[in-house]
């Protein structure tokens, strides 16, 4: 099997908002993890626990706090020049949560596609960035007639299209969506999830898939880190991570997800989570541990024989 190939490592990211007042809130309170080259790692967990901040944090939309991120080696967060910083813009790109929002209503959909085109001057004639316009409304399933037009003139669906070929414009090598799906109906939500596997499979593009949904980000992600309170309590492929739950909080998450069969969604058992049931001292180290090969579990020294104990049988 060909070695897998880092293509981003996250250390000890901390990302904290209002430093030093009472409210200070740590959003993202040091992770660690690692994106390979070619994958999907999904990262879920409740509205508010820090995922989407990680994401915003990775892609310097936020200065961390602490901590590293590398990016092919190369320390996001260091200092760059303007020119360096163009570099990395361009192979780092985000998909963000809300169409609406996200595509500025002024300008029509082939300015906002060739946005990115402009900046980094890929086309050299207004016919080279019209074509890649129209390749690239092809790509995500658009006409070349859409280019024309304003965002307020499509559905949700097509405005998380149009998003996706902006993103696609500068060919980036990393892609953030950022709950790419949440905004959208459900019948959409599946083909925009297509779009991007395929995409992924014909331009070798890396994924940071964040979301709630857990039963979309199993489809879409070979891993999956699951985090809660600005930490990963879990990381582990995502067949493993549905079949054998390990954190109380994994458990809980999938115990939400609704059954499509009446019968089994009628005796389906909640199971609650309070963080208070671990009983951790000060003296207790938690940090995440390798129950089995890849399988990842945020535990106490404690927890982690009887996870072993329990996972060895």
């Amino acid at each position: 099997m060909k070695e897998k190939q880092k293509l981003l490592e996250i250390k000890d990211l901390k990302q904290y908002f209002n430093i030093g007042k009472p409210n200070m809130v740590k959003a993202v309170d040091g992770i660690s993890f690692d994106i390979y080259k070619g994958e999907t790692l999904g990262l879920v967990g409740e509205s508010g626990c820090g995922k989407s901040t990680t994401g915003r944090s990775i892609i310097r939309l936020y200065d961390a706090t602490d901590g590293q991120v590398l990016f092919e080696g190369v320390d996001v967060h260091g200092k760059k020049s303007p020119a360096e910083l163009k570099q990395f813009n361009r192979k780092m790109q985000m998909i963000f949560q809300d169409p609406y929002a996200s595509l500025n209503p002024r300008m029509t959909v082939a300015d906002i596609i060739a946005e990115g085109i402009d900046i980094h001057g890929l086309a050299s004639s207004k016919k080279e960035r019209m074509d890649k316009v129209n390749e690239l409304l092809e790509t995500v399933g658009l006409n070349r007639e859409h280019a024309t037009r304003y965002p307020h003139e499509f559905s949700g669906g097509q405005r998380q299209r149009i998003g996706i070929a902006r993103a696609l414009a500068v060919e980036p090598e990393f892609i953030i969506a950022d709950e790419p799906i949440s905004a959208l109906d459900v019948s959409i939500q599946a083909q925009v999830v297509n779009l991007m596997k395929k995409l992924q499979d014909e331009k070798g593009l890396t994924y940071l898939f964040i979301a709630h949904d857990l039963s979309m980000v199993k489809y879409i992600s070979d891993r999956i880190g699951v985090m809660y309170f600005g930490q990963i309590v879990e990381l582990a492929d995502s067949e493993e991570l549905y079949k054998n739950p390990i954190h109380p909080y994994t458990k809980s998450l999938l115990s939400a997800i609704p059954l499509p069969d009446p019968q089994s969604e009628r005796t389906r058992k909640r199971v609650g989570y309070d963080p208070k049931d671990h009983g951790y001292g000060p003296s207790d180290q938690v940090q995440l541990r390798e129950i089995k090969p890849g399988h990842f579990v945020s535990c106490s020294e404690e927890e982690y024989k009887t996870y072993k104990q329990l996972n060895d049988n």
